[in-house]
């Protein structure tokens, strides 16, 4: 099967489950794997490493200038579709801006074009001007598509039905872990990851003050992009809190894990989380909200609230403070970690569900 695997983002995690997939492809003798990619991706050193043929398509810097790179558009899609002749498939890694008007072109084509849906819906409380507009365009340009969770494959069954969906996996984006960091008698709570309102931050702020009141070792580490004080007014000021609002860099996450005991996912919504088989693979147990794709993600090596409230939350961050609990947590994150590091598994669901429904 020959398969070219196009991404147009920059960096984040769509770049990192690009790159992962890119590898695992390119491990495989049953499959002939080209790249189409953006100019400017942070990772495009560790793509051009893979040795697999590469088409780079020049995007744009920021959201700012995607508007005044709009003129470009018509001269990419033509280069993606002549980089695709002769491929059985365009696998789309991740959506971009510039897909829903990339796609139908592929379609028209006769390029068979299956996107992988991160989210079937717009996060609560996230920008979604043209949100099902830009979805409606890739899946009537698609012959099938890939879900991450059992979340999202059910939405797509619901908003195209008759489109195949291939069920694959969200394996960890990190490409090493570092040994883990003793703390000095306290117990390191992390959150890492943009600061959006659907996290749920103003949950972890009022979860953890209670916690903080009847447990005063525990530490609250929050680390990523974003308005930290819009999501969760007064977070920073709560003891033992601190609040880096900043960009978590790829090379920086097996460091931030290395020095957490337990990673918090206090969202309100998610179709799944990059961060939970990250966490995992670095042997540190997840505590989530039982909401969306965390709960499939969440079956071991974690623990899951019993209701999306902040009492709950601060339930259950305060079962790992239990005599033992957080060894024992620990010793079940790394056994679940094994599988979430799997991305000859995940590539494998992929081509297998390509040959199915692909004729």
């Amino acid at each position: 099967m020959r398969i070219l695997l196009w991404y147009w983002g920059r960096r984040g995690g769509g770049a990192q489950y690009a790159l992962g997939l890119a590898r695992a492809l390119a491990r495989r003798g049953d499959v002939e794997a080209s790249l189409a990619l953006a100019e400017g991706l942070e990772l495009l050193p560790e793509f051009r490493a893979t040795g697999l043929p590469l088409h780079l398509t020049r995007t744009y810097e920021d959201r700012l200038s995607f508007l005044a790179a709009l003129p470009r558009v018509p001269a990419a899609r033509r280069a993606l579709a002549g980089a695709a002749r002769g491929s059985d498939v365009v696998l789309s890694a991740m959506t971009h801006l510039w897909t829903p008007l990339v796609a139908p072109a592929l379609a028209a084509a006769r390029l068979p074009f299956v996107p992988v849906v991160h989210d079937a819906a717009p996060h609560p409380g996230d920008p979604a001007f043209a949100w099902g507009w830009r979805l409606g365009r890739e899946l009537r340009a698609a012959r099938a598509a890939v879900a991450l969770s059992e979340e999202v494959a059910a939405a797509l069954a619901a908003r195209a039905p008759g489109l195949p969906v291939i069920r694959g996996r969200l394996p960890a984006l990190l490409a090493e872990a570092r040994p883990h960091v003793p703390s000095r008698g306290e117990v390191r709570f992390l959150f890492f990851g943009r600061l959006r309102a659907y996290k749920g931050l103003d949950l972890l702020r009022d979860a953890f003050a209670a916690l903080h009141a009847r447990h005063p070792n525990t530490r609250l580490r929050v680390v990523g992009e974003g308005n930290a004080e819009g999501c969760a007014p007064g977070l920073a000021e709560n003891p033992g809190v601190t609040v880096e609002a900043r960009w978590v860099a790829e090379g920086e996450i097996p460091r931030l894990l290395a020095e957490a005991d337990a990673v918090v996912l206090p969202y309100r919504e998610a179709s799944q989380s990059g961060v939970v088989p990250q966490a995992l693979a670095a042997g540190v147990p997840v505590v989530a909200m039982p909401v969306g794709g965390l709960r499939e993600q969440v079956r071991e090596g974690g623990i899951l609230a019993t209701e999306t409230t902040a009492a709950a939350f601060a339930e259950a961050m305060a079962r790992l403070l239990n005599p033992g609990a957080l060894e024992a947590a620990r010793a079940a994150a790394w056994r679940a970690g094994q599988a979430a590091t799997d991305w000859d598994a995940a590539a494998e669901e992929i081509v297998a569900g390509l040959r199915r429904v692909l004729p």
